[in-house]
């Protein structure tokens, strides 16, 4: 029941992050250590990505949300690649809100993905100038997307939890001690105001 009420948390902060202006929203739907987890509550997340594409996919598609997946497609069944090529093919020319789920992801596995891909091209003789973090960086799950100015741990826990490490790297962290579940664009709000409260040096000067 928290897993689906979840998904309606989702489907309120796409709708009341776009009208705060936010234009980037990346969620954490499925990790890489999720799959420790019993197989009725993992066939539960993946059978809640079906229906959420299902029934959302035309009302995201009508409202300029672009839908990108991110992580390892390895392991997945065929039913789930068919329904996240689905949601990404059909939202691909959309640009007003970018909606980023974070499905089968690991940071530390994107990060060997991404070097094993640079070493392939390498190796084929296919790789042009030099290994730097912008070629790293367009290896990654996220490339042509921006960084995060702001990651969110919602349910009280002080850690990010292998989310977005690269990517990550300056971000501002913002800790809530609210369970996802009830997790709501009042919320959202208060993590904005909090960000806005920082200041961002990037390792500069003030």
């Amino acid at each position: 029941m928290g897993h689906r009420q979840g998904v309606e948390a989702v489907r309120a902060l796409v709708r009341g992050s776009a009208d705060l202006g936010v234009t980037h929203l990346t969620l954490f739907g499925f990790s890489t250590e999720n799959w420790r987890r019993s197989t009725e509550e993992v066939s539960t997340l993946f059978d809640l990505l079906k229906q959420f594409v299902d029934a959302d996919l035309d009302d995201l598609t009508r409202n300029g949300v672009r839908v990108r997946i991110l992580g390892s497609r390895q392991g997945l069944s065929r039913d789930i690649l068919d329904i996240v090529d689905r949601a990404e093919s059909c939202t691909a020319s959309n640009s007003r809100f970018n909606l980023n789920v974070a499905f089968n992801y690991g940071g530390r596995d994107e990060i060997v993905r991404a070097a094993r891909a640079l070493l392939a091209e390498a190796q084929a003789g296919a790789l042009a100038g030099d290994i730097d973090e912008k070629a790293f960086a367009a290896r990654l799950d996220t490339s042509g997307l921006p960084d995060p100015d702001m990651i969110i741990r919602t349910s009280g826990e002080m850690r990010i939890s292998n989310f977005l490490l690269w990517q990550g790297a300056y971000s501002e962290l913002v800790f809530m001690d609210v369970l996802w579940p009830d997790f709501s664009v009042e919320h959202m709000k208060e993590a904005i105001a909090i960000y806005q409260s920082r200041n961002r040096r990037f390792g500069g000067r003030p």
